[in-house]
């Protein structure tokens, strides 16, 4: 891929015309293998791509995961959090190589907040994350249900696997409340799913509202970064350069 380079006036250095660093940090119930197509289409294109694979026992722990991930970065980087993964990277986005944030259908909670928090906020007349009561400290969702409410624009068999996969998304990282949102010094993007049934899309807008992102919509589901990655990458890649 051709990089164009421009003139610093503060330094004379030569700069790219893109950051190219991107850190992926995945959400609850899930995994980063999930990131996959998104990976593809960025290395594709030149970027240099990390996904993070938080524990998912606590908010703290995955904040030091991706804190971990992004001292080995070369340079800035852009910082993706899909789902949970949006309160996870408002908390590891003050990390003074991050340059900018992208929400992909993500938590964003201000100081004090939780994913607890919000979620106690969503309207109870709509859809509603179809989550099973805890188990050993311990959540999952209604594999039943999981189609549905986390997969709905997937292949049947496709969602099958997702639901059948699931890793245990530890309690008390739903109650992990931010100290400092990075969004607040940062600059953020917001990838808002219009046929979400995990993260009412109204919710969504409050919150990506309140944090001034940037915010594309798109027709899809709560599983888009695997349905569609195409958007999910061109929405990271547009952060890339504004931020640069």
């Amino acid at each position: 891929m051709l990089t164009v380079s421009r003139q610093s006036p503060e330094k004379g250095e030569e700069m790219p015309d893109k950051i190219a660093n991107v850190v992926l940090v995945h959400g609850g119930f899930v995994d980063g293998s999930g990131w996959q197509g998104v990976y593809d289409l960025l290395a594709a294109d030149g970027y240099r791509v990390s996904v993070v694979q938080n524990p998912t026992l606590s908010h703290a722990g995955d904040v030091a995961a991706t804190r971990l991930i992004l001292d080995r970065q070369d340079g800035p980087a852009v910082l993706v959090g899909h789902s949970y993964g949006g309160a996870v990277i408002t908390e590891a986005g003050n990390h003074e190589r991050v340059a900018a944030l992208v929400y992909i259908a993500g938590f964003v909670p201000d100081a004090g907040e939780s994913v607890n928090t919000l979620i106690a906020s969503f309207p109870t007349d709509g859809p509603q994350p179809p989550i099973l009561p805890p188990e050993q400290g311990f959540l999952f969702l209604d594999r039943e249900k999981f189609h549905a409410s986390f997969a709905g624009d997937l292949p049947a068999p496709q969602a099958a696997f997702l639901a059948d996969a699931q890793v245990p998304w530890g309690v008390e990282a739903l109650g992990g409340a931010i100290t400092e949102p990075a969004w607040k010094s940062k600059r953020s993007w917001y990838l808002l799913t219009t046929e979400d049934r995990m993260i009412p899309p109204d919710a969504q807008r409050t919150m990506s509202g309140r944090a001034g992102s940037t915010v594309v919509d798109v027709n899809a589901s709560h599983a888009v970064y695997v349905s569609q990655p195409a958007a999910v990458a061109d929405l990271i890649k547009q952060a890339a350069t504004a931020a640069s």
